[in-house]
């Protein structure tokens, strides 16, 4: 049977996903420390118009509301035994949405990190993480999403846990990690490692690539160099709309829709196929991201320069693909305006 997501890929050299989740829920009123994937069932009129807003944004792929629903996270919030319903609902209600669209907009159900650290270094072993992985993925399957995306990954062994899982529930799937600390993963992966580390895994995704991070700068870097070990994979780009600031009260994020559109024309530059955004990123950040794809045509890789320039600089001068340690330096180029 062939995968939705794998036609409309057939079909352009480029889709844009979805941007943030938690900034939009928590701007329809999401408490911090409440669980998001609880509004599936609480307030599902608010988790459609999430849907609907990514969709009307000129989307082609949105994500579910169900980044936390693994067993691990919601036994935080006493529900570890609603993992198969809730990640249903938030599935159902996207494929909804979607088959409302009057065009082809894929559903994609998320899947983040379990929260905890794998063996040897910690506690959960591959065994339990598959079977959490697994479980998750049941539940998105029986809700009707077209494709399963690991997100926000930091652990290699996290990451093949996922694609077993996925395997074993049958599904198609992409997957993104997040390299956060010095243009690694939290646990210390380059990217050009993720790229070498996913050729060798047994259940193939549709795309992989990088998530969240830094800011957008460090996310184009992160593209320019997984294409330079894999030109012929499918490569996702989402990043955050600018650096995050604190003010009166709130996490907001400098990002302009402006910036985010010179961001997605980067993307595809670097070799993404699939952009969209992350934290921060709003209904009016993809609507300029989407003006800009359509008004732009593929063009050569942009220099690291190239990308400071426009974007602003990097947040460490080495992203360790070069065998350099992680070293902070001060962002070069120009800031992010702020919006």
């Amino acid at each position: 049977m062939t995968n939705a997501l794998r036609t409309l890929l057939d079909t352009r050299d480029w889709l844009l996903a979805d941007g943030a989740t938690g900034t939009n829920l928590f701007n329809m009123g999401l408490e911090a420390g409440e669980a998001p994937e609880m509004w599936n069932v609480q307030q599902p009129e608010n988790i459609t118009k999430l849907y609907q807003s990514a969709v009307d944004a000129g989307s082609d792929i949105f994500l579910t509301n169900t980044f936390g629903g693994n067993a691990s996270r919601l036994k935080l919030h006493n529900a570890v035994d609603q993992v198969h319903e809730l990640n249903r609902i938030g599935a159902s209600i996207g494929r909804d949405v979607a088959d409302a669209a009057g065009r082809p907009v894929i559903v994609a159900g998320s899947v983040g990190p379990t929260g905890e650290i794998m063996s040897p270094m910690g506690t959960l072993t591959h065994e339990i993480a598959v079977e959490m992985f697994h479980e998750q993925a049941e539940g998105l399957k029986a809700g009707g999403v077209d494709v399963l995306w690991v997100e926000t990954i930091s652990a290699p062994e996290e990451f093949a846990a996922a694609a077993e899982a996925f395997a074993l529930a049958g599904m198609d799937w992409c997957g993104t990690m997040s390299f956060d600390t010095a243009g690694r993963t939290m646990m210390g992966l380059t990217s050009k490692d993720m790229a070498k580390m996913v050729a060798k895994l047994a259940h193939q995704p549709i795309g992989y690539g990088a998530n969240c991070g830094v800011g957008a700068s460090d996310l184009l870097r992160t593209i320019l160099a997984m294409s330079e070990v894999d030109d012929k994979s499918v490569l996702i780009s989402k990043g955050n709309a600018g650096i995050p600031k604190y003010h009166d009260g709130h996490i907001h994020y400098d990002g302009t829709p402006e910036l985010m559109a010179k961001y997605a024309v980067l993307a595809r530059h670097a070799g993404a196929k699939i952009i969209g955004g992350c934290c921060g990123t709003m209904p009016e950040h993809l609507v300029a991201m989407r003006a800009a794809l359509e008004a732009s045509e593929a063009g050569p890789r942009p220099s690291l320069e190239q990308i400071a320039e426009e974007m602003g600089g990097f947040s460490s001068e080495s992203d360790g693909t070069d065998g350099a340690g992680p070293a902070a330096s001060p962002r070069r180029g120009r800031r992010a305006p702020r919006t």
